[in-house]
């Protein structure tokens, strides 16, 4: 069993003989985990890269049912989203929480067009009714003053009023390593930089997978009874992995967020605000903790490498311009402090790209597949539905394991308990690791100097680093800065002028000389400066 105080190795894993070995430890993968285990499988959890190292750590950050998925009458999968949501709520409050949502009315001469707000609360109302009330509130209509207080840099010659509704947020990493270390609590074994590259078969039937460790480059075979893809965008690569000429199933389509100072577009809610000629929106919404707004999303076709999607200078000035259209900011590319870029594993029926341009037509619901030989293969989706896509992929494990009910629906997940933050200091930790902040509260205490946060401007502390080497998996440098801390998508400039000094922190844990820990620093460096460039984004090397 992984306890997460170190990485099991490829002796520990490949002596054992599972139930199920899930492939992909983003937020379905380790959802799927989670469940199998505490049906009582015996589960392996494999990745070829860091836990959340896709698109789960490169999302919205957002819990939410969809309010725009009304438009396309997906009222199901607003429905399910809504029930899901709420189930986050309460099996990881300290990870999960309400997020109050403003959408701007903007008119001329102080009338906004009737139509647009019969619309609105229409859309609204129908939302709270699926099951948005849950949450503790309704939606309503604000004041124009009300809603330059929440968002002061709004275009006030325009706007009218506001409707504010709420959703949720959460830190989509976090929520991944959390779901990765529930499923170890429940008995699974957890290897990241596991990459599978195919299987071994009796008889028609999954006897094992045939990994590589990415590590040390050695090479094992792990016994299982079934296997779940549930490899996100990267799905039907890992099919045709698994079964050469599998069909593809997946459209991928880019996701870009841009970070910017809190006093550049200050905001205390988040927001929705309309991309002019574009029949989209963007939510620009502030970062906890941290005195920086973030905004996204761009919603393009994407058909270039899987494993390094960048942002471009076209998909910055976009989500700029959408934000200077609707508020007095007048934000430019010298603005940016953060910059990242995800993909979604979009559903096709046909495998084909479709004749529109407009991926963000597509449905977000999600399909689970069986080759009939122990594989089942779970795709498409959005996080917020993590846990209904894991229950349906092991149900459909029950042809081979034999049924057992799921009971996720209300576990509490790792590092829920009684626990509560004494101070400010204390609430920064407990959001991101709710009891757990006690142990890097104590590391803090045995090494006073563990306290201090390396990075200018931003709230982590030296132990966090720490820790992530010690109780969370991380295997380097960038795991740690991307990942475990959201350092990098905040301010990467801060972050890169720290990195030499973080990587010295934490080369006794990880096993690293001075040259390895200069090697460390230098490649997170080359990752930063490579984003911020290909972006059209200053970048000065630190010192």
């Amino acid at each position: 069993m992984a306890s997460f105080d170190r990485r099991d190795t490829r002796a520990d894993v490949a002596a054992r003989e599972y139930d199920v070995v899930v492939i992909g430890a983003g937020m379905t993968g380790t959802g799927v985990a989670v469940d199998a285990a505490t049906r009582g499988y015996r589960v392996a959890l494999l990745d070829a890269g860091d836990i959340a190292v896709g698109t789960s750590s490169k999302s919205s950050k957002m819990v939410h049912g969809g309010l725009r998925y009304l438009q396309q009458r997906e009222f199901r999968l607003v429905f399910e989203n809504l029930r899901e949501r709420q189930r986050l709520l309460d099996n990881a409050p300290y990870l999960v929480r309400p997020l109050p949502f403003l959408i701007p009315l903007f008119g001329r001469d102080g009338v906004v067009s009737r139509a647009l707000v019969r619309g609105y609360s229409s859309a609204l109302r129908l939302y709270d009714l699926g099951g948005g009330w849950r949450i503790g509130h309704r939606h309503r209509r604000v004041t124009r003053e009300e809603s330059l207080a929440f968002l002061p840099s709004l275009d006030a010659s325009r706007l009218v009023a506001s409707f504010l509704y709420y959703d949720a947020r959460g830190d989509d990493a976090r929520v991944a390593l959390t779901l990765a270390r529930s499923a170890a609590d429940a008995g699974a074994t957890v290897l990241t930089y596991a990459r599978v590259t195919g299987l071994e078969r009796s008889a028609g039937r999954v006897t094992g997978v045939h990994v590589r460790d990415e590590i040390d480059g050695s090479t094992f075979t792990v016994a299982t009874r079934s296997v779940v893809n549930a490899s996100g965008v990267w799905a039907d690569r890992v099919a045709s992995d698994l079964h050469p000429g599998a069909p593809s199933s997946l459209i991928p389509a880019k996701g870009v967020h841009v970070t910017v100072p809190r006093h550049r577009l200050p905001a205390d809610v988040a927001a929705v605000l309309a991309v002019p000629g574009d029949r989209r929106s963007v939510f620009v919404v502030p970062f906890e903790d941290a005195p920086f707004t973030f905004v996204g999303t761009t919603d393009t076709p994407y058909d270039e490498s899987l494993d390094d999607p960048r942002a471009t200078a076209e998909d910055v000035l976009y989500l700029l311009g959408a934000v200077n259209a609707s508020t007095s900011s007048d934000l430019t590319p010298e603005d940016v402090t953060g910059v990242w870029a995800g993909l979604r594993p979009l559903l096709s029926s046909s495998g084909r790209r479709p004749t529109s341009a407009r991926t963000a037509d597509l449905s977000r619901r999600h399909r689970v597949s069986d080759d009939g030989d122990g594989v089942i293969h779970v795709t498409g989706g959005k996080w917020t539905t993590y846990r209904q896509m894991a229950e349906d992929a092991v149900d459909a494990l029950g042809a081979y394991l034999g049924r057992q009910p799921t009971h996720t629906v209300r576990l509490a997940l790792h590092g829920v308990g009684s626990w509560r933050p004494a101070n400010t200091d204390e609430e920064h930790l407990y959001r991101r690791y709710g009891e757990d902040a006690r142990v890097i509260l104590d590391l803090i205490d045995a090494t006073p100097a563990w306290g201090e946060r390396p990075i200018a401007g931003l709230p982590y502390r030296a132990a966090e680093f720490v820790y992530g080497v010690r109780h969370e998996m991380a295997q380097n440098l960038v795991d740690l800065l991307t990942r475990r801390t959201r350092a990098h998508l905040q301010d990467a400039r801060a972050t890169a002028a720290a990195a030499r000094d973080i990587a010295r922190l934490v080369a006794p844990d990880l096993g690293w000389d001075d040259a390895e820990a200069r090697r460390q620093a230098e490649a997170y460096r080359t990752l930063a400066r490579d984003e911020f460039t290909t972006a059209g984004l200053p970048w000065d090397d630190p010192a």
